[in-house]
């Protein structure tokens, strides 16, 4: 969620430019984190029991992959992470905390999650890890103190959270504070950093686990290609790695009709093809948010969000974490921004193979060529022939060389890997 104020803008702006000198260490992200997040469809109509509910869902295998059958658990997917709107907002203390206590501690609502810690072990029961959500954007809180840092930590460790997603509405914006207190705790807690883009690794720096490169996702595609792009200088700087993993939110598939209202119109089915294969291509933590427990929209979805070779180019990482390597000349207009009307994504999954992804922006269809030899990751060797896979299809299509075309409709892609010979 966002809502940004100037004040919140500058207090991020004093923490980009200060003294850096925390990276985070804890064991987690060293693939990008997959699993399940509440507020893409359902915003901020949750409680326990429809959090109990799409953990069933996530561990069912009621679909197939490649005849066997297959949860969302089996394919990778094993966090399943509250959002906003489980505090009961109020007016607590001398200080007026908005969702802490006095003493720094986070009040739950009672009537919407009864038992937090029922909750996350029957997670556990179902060896999925749970995920929370502090620095809340429904009555976000004022309170900057230390305490309220501490009461958030200690809570989310004595209920058993394993991730936690840290938001920008509220004071609470010191990541390194956070890290810093989940290691005393003893505890390995995920740490995703939600501030939108505003607060970014560098080199040496990094309390958190993924972050956020962009403002709020829509189910649109047009905004799905407004957030790809804010990972590209990101990648070309090389700040998305191992543990440290550039975010443009969460997938919007099978997500119509979520909290955006008239802005959730929902993917066609190429089009959430497409916004997954990005996110894969790009190394983004993919955190699904549909309603799992829906078999109308999970059979929609399933060819997509449990192709294994797809799954597979996202958590390679062979020292790149992908990006645009060539784009149309022409430009237009998306509604969020200006895009070129295709690109084409590489990255690197070992030393002679790479994926491939070509996305078609435009509203008409359009023929692509694939030209090797700007690959970054052949380093001069396309004009050795390259054995061609094409993931979308699960189908290969032999020994090419130089490029391959592709005629792609309205808002598709092409999805390869290329291997060279």
């Amino acid at each position: 969620m966002k809502f940004i104020t100037l004040g919140l803008l500058a207090i991020v702006v004093v923490l980009l430019f200060s003294t850096h000198t925390y990276a985070i260490d804890n064991g987690k992200g060293r693939t990008p984190p997959m699993g399940w997040r509440s507020w893409n469809l359902f915003g901020a109509n949750v409680d326990q029991q429809l959090m109990e509910g799409q953990m069933d869902a996530m561990v069912s295998r009621k679909r197939l992959v490649d005849g066997v059958p297959t949860s969302l658990w089996d394919l990778g997917y094993r966090d399943i992470g509250l959002d906003d709107n489980w505090q009961l907002c109020g007016s607590y203390g001398t200080d007026k905390f908005t969702f802490h206590q006095e003493d720094g501690t986070p009040v739950v609502n009672l009537q919407r999650f009864p038992n937090f810690k029922a909750m996350t072990s029957y997670a556990h029961k179902l060896q999925l890890t749970s995920g929370w959500y502090g620095n809340n954007c429904i009555c976000s809180d004022h309170c900057a103190d230390e305490k309220c840092y501490r009461g958030d930590v200690k809570a989310a460790v004595e209920y058993g959270f394993d991730s936690i997603k840290l938001d920008g509405c509220g004071k609470e914006l010191d990541l390194d504070l956070y890290a810093r207190l989940f290691q005393q705790a003893g505890k390995s807690v995920m740490i995703e950093n939600c501030h939108w883009g505003l607060t970014l690794p560098n080199a040496t720096w990094c309390p958190w686990n993924f972050y956020r490169t962009s403002g709020d996702i829509a189910a649109s595609y047009d905004s799905v290609v407004f957030n790809l792009q804010s990972t590209i200088p990101l990648a070309q700087r090389n700040l998305s790695t191992p543990g440290c993993w550039a975010y443009p939110d969460m997938l919007e598939v099978g997500c119509a009709h979520g909290p955006h209202g008239a802005g959730d119109p929902g993917l066609t089915y190429n089009e959430a093809r497409s916004h997954f294969g990005a996110w894969c291509i790009v190394s983004s933590p993919l955190t699904l948010s549909h309603d799992m427990k829906n078999d109308t929209i999970s059979d929609q979805v399933w060819p997509i969000i449990s192709n294994k070779e797809a799954i597979r180019v996202n958590q390679a990482y062979n020292g790149h974490s992908g990006t645009v390597f060539d784009s149309a000349t022409e430009m237009i207009n998306l509604g969020s921004g200006s895009s070129p009307s295709w690109q084409q994504f590489y990255k690197p999954i070992t030393d002679k193979e790479t994926a491939v992804l070509v996305m078609n922006h435009a509203s008409t269809t359009q023929t692509i060529y694939i030209d090797f030899s700007k690959i970054p990751s052949f380093k001069g060797m396309a004009s050795n022939s390259v054995h061609v896979r094409d993931i979308w299809a699960h189908a290969d299509g032999g020994l090419v060389s130089g490029g391959v075309t592709v005629k792609l409709s309205t808002h598709d892609s092409a999805f390869f890997t290329l291997t060279l010979q």
